[in-house]
């Protein structure tokens, strides 16, 4: 790690050192570029998305931190719902899914996580900077760019690249430089989450399951770590953000108890910190990928948890992003075909996830995900989406487009219901997040 006490130059510049960022500068360091990576606080720091899932695992073998992250991990063998609408709950197993060779994934404390990645990066050969933040980015017109950077004791520099990465994440540095960030108005929300201690778990080999818990204004997440400390948040619709009359910490208990299954697992829980919260919590720029430049993960798009993708869409952006900028800075002429195939890569994963997010709250699905069915292997194709399976060459997608099918006859035979819920739906959506979290 170095100090930012001079202009630094570089092939590549990839500004934060969260999972995308610290894997596509180990990646790109181990290809023999001149990498400075960037991170504006200090590791370990605070993240929330605590949660990976089983595709993560080749990433993690393949950048050589496997046996770190089981060192920190929690093992997730799969994911719990609870229903109040159907009055019970059910528990998906990866080890069910369509590739039965990746049955489980982890839980992880992200700043544990996020400092792994971030050594390694340095391991592989990348310059690491940290407590600097880049307050404003150039591209002159012979290519590049350059990188204005503030440390955290008042030191400003210039970092001269041939080709920046931008994974600053939810700063989303380059979309908001260019004006080209916009909140989703598919899938509005905003969330608030804290730490517990005490809290009940499930017996045995589910305890380091995720759960999630739908209540009438969004849904929760149960996550245990491995220290006993347990990630609870709340992902809900704008409009009962917005009609807290109380300080977050007192809300977000209120909150908890309009959800009876979850404030039994935790009646015996202590909230060990403060209680965070964000609005405008899903987004998407309008391009991810220009001259001498690409957005990964968090830094193009972010959408709702509810699958637990955040860190997987992020380290995966980083591998392909990475084949791009090689491959850009080894043959120039190239640059603009391999940045289209990999924006067309990621926009599909990202578009098949969020075709389930979109419906997730509604009857239909619902009813579909607490009443699951191995019909033509629709329940393991389901199951591999939700272990992340959605880039590689698979039979599961002609299953997927036959659950999509099931979905719709099932909403048609209940129309009155799905409809009220969708019209529901898009009155919630068209309220401004803002950050009144």
């Amino acid at each position: 790690m170095v100090t930012m006490d001079a202009e630094l130059n570089c092939d590549v510049l990839v500004v934060g050192g969260g999972p995308a960022g610290s894997t596509a500068a180990a990646l790109l360091a181990e290809k023999g570029h001149r990498v400075v990576l960037l991170e504006k606080e200090r590791h370990p720091r605070f993240h929330i998305g605590e949660s990976l899932l089983p595709l993560n695992l080749p990433l993690l073998e393949k950048l050589g931190v496997m046996e770190e992250v089981d060192r920190i991990g929690m093992l997730k063998y799969g994911a719990e719902f609870v229903s109040p609408y159907h009055g019970k709950a059910i528990t998906f197993e990866f080890a069910n899914a369509w590739d039965k060779a990746l049955p489980y994934a982890f839980q992880v404390r992200r700043s544990e996580f996020d400092q792994i990645l971030f050594r390694n990066a340095a391991a592989k050969g990348a310059t690491t900077v940290e407590g600097s933040k880049v307050t404003d980015v150039e591209f002159p017109a012979e290519g590049g760019a350059i990188a204005t950077v503030k440390t955290d004791e008042g030191v400003t520099s210039t970092v001269r690249a041939r080709f920046l990465v931008d994974a600053s994440g939810r700063d989303t540095l380059l979309a908001n430089r260019f004006g080209i960030k916009h909140r989703n108005r598919k899938h509005n929300s905003a969330a608030m989450f804290g730490h517990f201690t005490g809290a009940h778990r499930s017996p045995g080999k589910a305890e380091g399951n995720i759960t999630v818990f739908w209540f009438d204004h969004g849904w929760f997440w149960f996550i245990p770590l491995a220290d006993g400390t347990t990630s609870v948040g709340a992902v809900c619709w704008p409009y009962y953000i917005k009609s807290r009359k109380t300080d977050q910490t007192t809300f977000f208990k209120d909150t908890i108890a309009l959800c009876p299954a979850l404030a039994e697992r935790l009646r015996d829980a202590e909230l060990t910190g403060a209680v965070t919260g964000t609005g405008n919590f899903s987004y998407q720029a309008e391009r991810m990928t220009g001259r001498d430049h690409i957005m990964l993960g968090d830094a193009f798009a972010f959408i709702d948890p509810v699958f637990s993708t955040g860190v997987y869409l992020a380290m995966n952006s980083a591998f392909r992003g990475a084949e791009a900028v090689d491959l850009c800075l080894r043959d120039p002429a190239s640059q603009a075909s391999a940045l289209r195939k990999f924006d067309q890569e990621i926009r599909q994963g990202i578009g098949t996830f969020s075709w389930y997010i979109y419906r997730v709250t509604t009857p239909a699905l619902r009813n579909l995900f607490m009443g699951p069915r191995n019909v033509f292997r629709v329940e393991e194709a389901l199951l591999s989406l939700l272990a992340g399976d959605v880039f590689r060459p698979s039979p599961i997608k002609s299953r997927l487009r036959l659950f999509k099918a099931i979905y719709y006859i099932n909403a048609a035979l209940d129309l009155k219901t799905n409809f009220l819920a969708w019209r529901k739906r898009r009155r919630n959506v068209r309220v401004p997040a803002g950050e009144t979290a």
